[in-house]
């Protein structure tokens, strides 16, 4: 068990944001904590500066990981190179500098107060920390990250295998304090807003996906990892969700979705590309969640050098012998192939963008009947939902898939169906309620038809005076249910129809899907299974080594002697028993 010392003799900087929590799409300014000196500090100041550092840095490293499995567009036509050791700086800072160091002062205060759910929300926002970032970088420093009153910058390294092990410590700690009798809850819980049995939940789910990484080394694990299933409270309804809420405001703060705020913009929506691969087989099976996922700013994808430089090109060889999709996709899904590293074009005004879920964008009304209005370019920062997404981080839909793979690895494939199908239907529900976001999503646009001068068709959302030609209605296409219904049958015959490894290649592509927003939890199953075995390669067909762990980040190792220098790509986190060339 690692102990760990106060730091309370160190200045408090809480650089962040206060939000108020509960069911609002918006977050207020409750008290700004800039500049408080340790004297003014109180748990729940730290407590809301911990949050919402949180929130950040697991949206950060969700993005990158989302990117490798191809779940959003990654710029790399190398992995060892696809990704700077600069990159990290700010995630490392912000987990060590802040997250873990407020953790640290504020257990201190909450325990002198006998705040223990200060204590154990803590305490559970660290073992998820912690794990995220073995996960991602391998062995890392932490029993030796903060030391009594001084930071320690030169810390040793500690193995992978013996992080888990605390966290395991760490998490059962903080369920016993979630029993204990508080002076006082929190006054700002962003999460759970004081629930302590969803966070409860939250930390024996934690625990599960700590088991369910470690199968591939512990024997133990499946039973320890059935154990919550059966006998103890895990998140199971979406009402439990593990997600960080984010709000509208612009400014001071700025509390909307990084995704709304890069994309949203009076020039457009730049700064990403959508996944060709994500994009066509959510096409391929009719998915109703595209239009929430993704939203089309044209009606196709044009043959342009200019705007699409691989329009012009040939595929590449291992493109057409595997008959991937390359380059484009039909119906204005406007993204890139994996590892294409083409400059920026000026195309964003015209590429998919994010859409209504998770990032809280525009809901995608889809090719209705020519509706001119269909494919509005992106050209405010005050369009949809404004930017009030969310991060999701364990949803009940993919504790299902969590289930579902255990089921698998012990041959019930009647049990692993089951839950594959529930956390499908459980995603299409939570999807779905976020087109209320978007106040044109249930609307009908009503245009009047004229002629102009020229004997043109002129539509207009107002009257202009005499006699209109027609009135054109264009209601909202929202998908009706049945759709949802066709999909679960159509996904419940290709597991029965598939043997043992086409299950699991099945249960993976669903699972990315499902996942949308936070790449980490598919970056996981892709390094334990190797599936989706059939997922669109690197557009270089010699990438390299596929990114078995990140690299450490820059600052990091050359301020400290104990990280190993020139860190490949390569080199697998402790968990990680598969062969080197296991995927790619």
């Amino acid at each position: 068990m690692k102990i760990k010392n106060s730091i309370a003799g160190l200045t408090l900087i809480l650089n962040t944001l206060i939000f108020v929590a509960c069911e609002s799409t918006d977050l207020d300014l409750t008290q700004d904590p800039n500049f408080l000196s340790p004297s003014e500090a109180n748990a729940d100041f730290f407590l809301n500066a911990i949050q919402v550092d949180f929130g950040k840095v697991v949206n950060e490293f969700g993005e990158e990981t989302a990117e490798v499995v191809r779940m959003k567009y990654m710029n790399g036509r190398n992995y060892q190179n696809a990704y700077e050791p600069t990159d990290f700086d700010i995630e490392w800072t912000d987990v060590y500098q802040q997250v873990l160091q407020d953790i640290d002062q504020m257990t201190v205060i909450a325990e002198e107060g006998e705040l223990y759910t200060h204590v154990a929300i803590g305490q559970i926002i660290e073992a998820y920390t912690m794990i995220m970032l073995v996960d991602f970088f391998g062995d890392i420093p932490y029993s030796e990250a903060l030391q009594g009153d001084e930071l320690n910058f030169n810390p040793v390294l500690d193995g992978g295998a013996s992080i888990y092990d605390d966290v395991l410590v760490l998490l059962d700690e903080a369920i016993a304090n979630l029993a204990l009798e508080e002076a006082a809850l929190p006054g700002t819980d962003l999460f759970y807003n004081g629930d302590e049995a969803n966070w409860e939940r939250l930390a024996n789910t934690i625990k599960m996906k700590i088991y369910l990484n470690v199968r591939l080394i512990d024997d133990s694990a499946i039973t320890s990892f059935f154990n919550i299933v059966n006998n103890e409270p895990y998140i199971q309804t979406t009402d439990q969700d593990f997600e960080f809420q984010y709000g509208i405001s612009q400014t001071n703060p700025d509390t909307r979705h990084q995704w709304y705020i890069d994309q949203y913009t009076p020039s457009g929506a730049g700064g990403h590309y959508m996944s060709n691969w994500l994009m066509d087989y959510m096409m391929g099976k009719d998915d109703a969640r595209m239009l929430y996922y993704f939203y089309r700013q044209a009606s196709e994808v044009p043959v342009d050098e200019q705007l699409i430089t691989c329009s012009v090109e040939a595929p590449p060889q291992h493109y057409v012998i595997g008959d991937e999709v390359y380059c484009s996709l039909p119906e204005g899904y406007w993204g890139r192939d994996h590892g294409n590293d083409a400059g920026g074009p000026p195309d964003s005004q015209s590429r998919t963008a994010f859409g209504v879920y998770p990032a809280g964008g525009l809901y995608d009304q889809g090719l209705i009947n020519d509706n001119p209005e269909a494919f509005a370019v992106i050209n405010s920062v005050e369009m949809g939902g404004l930017g009030a997404g969310i991060t999701p981080m364990l949803l009940a839909s993919g504790v299902d898939f969590m289930i579902a793979e255990m089921q698998l690895m012990q041959g019930n494939n009647a049990e692993a169906r089951a839950k594959i199908l529930e956390g499908i239907q459980k995603s299409f529900t939570k999807v779905r309620s976020f087109g209320a976001l978007d106040p044109a999503y249930d609307e009908t646009d009503i245009f009047y038809e004229y002629e102009d001068e020229d004997g043109e068709s002129l539509l207009s959302e107002e009257p202009l005076g005499g006699d209109a030609l027609t009135l054109i209605s264009y209601p909202t296409y929202l998908p009706p249910s049945e759709s949802d219904e066709s999909y679960l049958a159509q996904v419940g015959a290709l597991f029965d129809e598939a043997d043992d490894q086409g299950k699991m290649n099945l249960l993976a592509k669903e699972l990315f899907v499902v996942l949308f927003g936070n790449g980490m939890e598919a970056y996981n199953f892709f390094r334990r299974t190797g599936e989706p075995n059939d997922i669109q390669p690197n557009i270089d067909p010699n990438p390299g080594p596929f990114i078995r762990s990140f690299v450490y980040p820059a600052n990091a190792a050359l301020r400290n002697s104990n990280f190993p220098q020139n860190k490949q790509v390569s080199t697998q986190v402790f968990w990680d028993t598969n062969p080197a060339d296991f995927v790619f």
